[in-house]
């Protein structure tokens, strides 16, 4: 079989079968009787050991959060815990027990969430050394009211956004004003609310988008400059943390994103600064070490389109649906090696909903009942924001060693 765009050591076909970190994936899939969700910690690992490489080289000292709402599976957490590679960023009271759970301290948790009540402040700010990036001037407000004389961070939009494929529903801060971060219009409002209640502000955040590869760079590089241009303000600023939102390919025409040029863009704007750089990444560090394999129901062709059902829908994984971003289907045991044999098909989930489609008139090796097939790139914002749908929830999670 010609070797395939989304290929890798760790992710190819070995006669004839799809190998994942190691594994046959077919046979995992069998044993599950079920969706099923697999990891690749080594994947993870490698991942972070790239970031990493790339933020040593900007010769200015840094720290990594993972994005924890990317994908919340407790030994993927413990893993990562352990390694002392990261922290990890979360964005609400519950996530902050879980991560605490798996083994991450609070002085390596950073906070930054939207709508927080008073009842969210409470559990934080018991924590003292959790870092709490404020989302509002009420927010401010109301930490100032509870524990003045507190170090916080703020975060900001710089009214500069980007996303996969230029997409603004992927822009945090774009064009389209957004409820994320405090706008240059009320900062002399917000800072003067952090001095009333004495607060110091240590921190500067602010993410911009999701999803974003090399063709974004100069548009994520100009949401860099415009974000630094609130820190004149913070004389007392240790931290600036510029989000996460690095990509990962989707199709075979994306390129990997180029982390040299991502690192030599914050080298431009952070070598004469005395911050150190924080960065939150979620898919880059777990989107592609992770797939969702789901057992093939029917395959029929319905007036002029052939379907390929499979046992898992929309809500096991939304981004394809909510987002459009694709998760590409792989046959786990094709049935011919040759792409003059194979099918143009529409797969289609389990949910009770027209719009519950994985890929639309793709190319697939024939495929008949109870094969597998196996979702790729489903390893960030998949289960972790799965839903009870149709009484459909039911998957399996595996972190292969």
């Amino acid at each position: 079989m010609p070797r395939l765009w989304w290929e890798r050591p760790d992710l190819c076909y070995e006669d004839g079968r799809l190998r994942f970190a190691g594994h046959d994936v077919a046979m995992l899939a069998k044993e599950a009787d079920g969706p099923l969700y697999l990891y690749s910690a080594a994947r993870v690992r490698a991942n972070i050991g790239r970031v990493r490489d790339a933020l040593v080289a900007t010769g200015t000292p840094f720290r990594i959060y993972y994005a924890m709402k990317a994908n919340r599976h407790a030994p993927l957490l413990t893993m990562l815990a352990g390694t002392g590679l990261c922290g990890v960023d979360i964005c609400s009271p519950g996530e902050l027990d879980h991560a605490i759970a798996c083994g991450f301290r609070p002085d390596r948790i950073s906070f930054t969430g939207t709508g927080v009540a008073p009842r969210d402040l409470d559990r934080l700010l018991v924590h003292d050394a959790l870092t709490i990036n404020c989302d509002t001037i009420g927010m401010i407000r109301r930490i100032g009211e509870r524990v003045p004389g507190r170090a916080i961070g703020i975060r900001v939009n710089p009214a500069r956004g980007v996303g996969y494929d230029d997409r603004e529903r992927l822009s945090c801060a774009g064009a389209q004003t957004t409820k994320s971060g405090i706008y240059r219009e009320q900062w002399g409002e917000a800072l003067a609310v952090a001095r009333a209640h004495d607060l110091r502000i240590t921190s500067l955040h602010f993410h911009v988008g999701c999803g974003y590869l090399d063709q974004q760079l100069d548009s994520w590089e100009a949401a860099i400059e415009a974000g630094l241009s609130f820190l004149a303000d913070l004389p007392d600023a240790r931290t600036v943390n510029v989000g996460g939102g690095l990509g990962v390919p989707h199709r075979a025409s994306d390129s990997p994103l180029n982390l040299a040029k991502w690192a030599a863009a914050l080298r431009r704007h952070f070598a004469d600064r005395s911050v150190e750089i924080a960065v939150e990444p979620g898919d880059y560090l777990v989107k592609d070490a992770g797939m969702l394999v789901l057992g093939v129901t029917d395959v029929e062709r319905k007036r002029d389109t052939l379907f390929v059902s499979v046992d898992g829908g929309f809500n096991l994984h939304p981004e394809p649906v909510f987002y459009n971003l694709p998760c590409e289907p792989v046959a786990c045991v094709p049935r011919s090696a040759d792409s003059a044999n194979w099918q143009r098909c529409t797969i289609a989930g389990n949910i009770n909903e027209a719009l519950d489609l994985w890929a639309k008139d793709v190319a697939m090796p024939p495929q008949q009942e109870n094969d597998f097939i196996a979702f790729l790139n489903a390893g960030g914002y998949g289960a972790a924001m799965s839903s009870h749908h149709c009484m459909r929830s039911h998957f399996i999670e595996m972190l292969l060693a």
